[in-house]
């Protein structure tokens, strides 16, 4: 018989572990969190040293997952990720060797510095859940996320993303620098040697599957779905967007928008956990026109002009 499970105190207590590491940025925990109940992957773009690898350390021992990490370097193969298939000459027998995608958590560094080769590799993993080698099929541990990150500044010897696997990801966030008063904070915890090792697990990766499942049941009204609706064709109308948001993108914003709820304590949906979301969920999807680019310079502002010219539904 499993366990009765209470969503808010399990989520708060899983975000309180993360943060006894990641100071000052619950707002990206609490989006890092939203994604894992959707069963969604993210792209953290942002520069190095904010704290990218101990947030996916802390999250995976707070939650009593394996951690994995894959350094994306050209020479990365997509065997290192997907495993592969040894022979034994004597025997002749099989054997398959795990790749690095075999884990809970998988933080996948400077992701833009593999080659497109192993970057498909991995978008493939994400997509299917699953890997195929030799025909046969070898399923991953659930839960299963992936946590990408990029530098945005430097570009020499990256490989650009290209937008189809762009739309793989759920959401693509950004940590930030530190507050002043955050950063003495980390100055206080770094000389304490306090870092994701030495945190205990909170909660069970069979907890995440159960909260993934309540998310799944968080209300949603019509009213709240065809304000998605409006803007993901919003951004296929706009004239200073060249690619709109897909289907896909409607769904990811619809399934994270159920996670988000439960996540901050409610069982149904309200538009502002839409319009919270949709600069992470959208904006990554969107191609705009040099028009676009002149006006509004980035992507999550495209967004907000969307956001602030789409009707907000009243019930």
């Amino acid at each position: 018989m499993e366990r009765p499970i209470s969503p808010n105190k399990t989520i708060s207590a899983l975000m309180d572990n993360v943060e006894n590491v990641i100071v000052g940025k619950r707002n990206a925990i609490g989006l890092v969190v939203t994604a894992m109940l959707t069963g969604g992957h993210i792209l953290i773009e942002d520069v190095p040293g904010v704290g990218k690898t101990q947030l996916v350390s802390a999250l995976a021992r707070s939650c009593d997952g394996i951690f994995g990490r894959l350094q994306m370097t050209p020479d990365v193969m997509p065997t290192d990720i997907t495993g592969f298939t040894l022979i034994d000459p004597t025997t002749h027998s099989r054997e398959f060797r795990k790749g690095a995608a075999f884990c809970n958590f998988l933080l996948a560094d400077e992701i833009n510095r593999a080659s497109p080769k192993s970057q498909s590799a991995l978008l493939e993993i994400m997509e299917e859940g699953q890997v195929s080698i030799d025909g046969e099929t070898y399923t991953l541990p659930q839960p299963f996320m992936v946590l990408a990150t990029q530098n945005p500044v430097e570009t020499y010897g990256t490989y650009h993303l290209p937008e189809a696997q762009m739309d793989r990801f759920l959401m693509k966030i950004s940590m930030g620098y530190p507050s002043a008063r955050d950063e003495k904070e980390i100055l206080e915890k770094n000389e304490q040697r306090r870092s994701a090792k030495a945190l205990s697990p909170v909660v069970s990766c069979e907890d995440v599957t159960a909260l993934a499942s309540l998310a799944n049941e968080v209300r949603c009204t019509d009213s709240i779905k065809e304000y998605i609706i409006a803007l993901a064709d919003a951004t296929r109308k706009a004239d200073f967007i060249r690619l709109g948001v897909s289907p896909r993108g409607s769904i990811a914003l619809y399934r994270a928008s159920k996670a988000f709820a439960l996540v901050q304590g409610r069982d149904y949906v309200i538009p502002d956990d839409v319009k919270v979301l949709a600069p992470f969920v959208l904006a990554h999807r969107l191609i705009l026109t040099p028009k676009g680019r002149s006006a509004y310079g980035s992507s999550e502002d495209a967004v907000a002009q969307i956001l602030n010219t789409v009707a907000v539904p009243v019930k």
